[in-house]
């Protein structure tokens, strides 16, 4: 059953942050898998990891082609890259920005059971292409289309008729846009306004894809890493806008200003954006 929609800020949000302990190190805050960039899209992959990192990720590895590791090497420092297929295992796993036709990798990531996913960008173009294995779509995965990609995949751009998708295919479907819809497989619709304008600029979609991924490798719900990382990504926006104005905005600004969005989730600001 398909319930109203409801708007959520930020008050409700607070509650499920997590502080991080005190003895945290590298492995005790996760290991994220990103399936990203292609040929002339190493900027995708760039975009998603740094995100990532800075959702408070312990260790990254980036999966991309061979042509994509010195850019990203040096971009991303931090992260691991690597050409193959890596074999150990990852506490999420996200794939999409800049990916480009690779069904292949697709198909791998539909058989995985038991690690959390998030698709986007072009591997929800591909799902879309190949309808018949929606069916393999693993329970609770987060897609995150913007509304021309959730009318191919879902047949609808509208909330209520993406509802209906993440219902039938017991799904997370974040509907990107101002403001954002998150679609729960239990019917739900919550509705975010955090964010503006500004934000619909390239690669901003796969800096949100890198800070979802992130939070579910550190153990949230894909319930709290959608409400969650829809918001930062949003508030980070907002600060972007303040700083830079809504016409001069890049996709890196967010991520410039995800320790304001972090700060103010926290409680650490007078001001609330929404």
């Amino acid at each position: 059953m398909i319930s109203k929609i409801s708007d959520i800020d930020v008050a409700e949000l607070r509650p499920m942050w997590r502080p991080r302990p005190s003895s945290a190190h590298k492995g005790t805050m996760g290991h994220a898998l990103l399936v990203v960039g292609s040929r002339g899209m190493a900027g995708a992959a760039i975009l998603s990891a740094e995100a990532c990192l800075r959702s408070g990720l312990g260790k990254l590895t980036v999966l991309t082609p061979e042509e994509n590791r010195q850019i990203l090497q040096i971009a991303v420092p931090e992260a691991i890259i690597t050409s193959q297929w890596p074999p150990q295992a990852f506490n999420a796993i996200g794939i999409g920005p800049g990916l480009g036709k690779d069904g292949d990798a697709v198909r791998k990531c539909l058989a995985i059971r038991d690690i959390p996913l998030v698709f986007d960008a072009d591997a929800i173009n591909v799902l879309a292409q190949e309808r018949e294995w929606h069916g393999e779509i693993p329970p609770s995965t987060i897609l995150t289309p913007h509304p021309l990609e959730a009318k191919r995949l879902t047949g609808s751009r509208d909330p209520e008729g993406v509802s209906a998708f993440a219902v039938r295919h017991r799904v997370f479907v974040v509907l990107k846009g101002h403001p954002t819809h998150v679609c729960t497989p239990e019917g739900e619709v919550l509705r975010l306004r955090v964010g503006n304008p500004g934000m619909a600029t390239a690669g901003s979609g796969d800096v949100l894809t890198g800070i979802i991924t992130g939070l579910l490798a550190q153990g949230y719900t894909p319930r709290e890493a959608s409400l969650l990382g829809v918001w930062l990504h949003g508030a980070a926006g907002d600060f972007s806008a303040d700083e830079m104005g809504e016409n001069c905005m890049l996709a890196r600004d967010i991520i410039r200003h995800l320790p304001e969005a972090f700060g103010l989730l926290k409680n650490q600001k007078l001001r609330d954006k929404n």
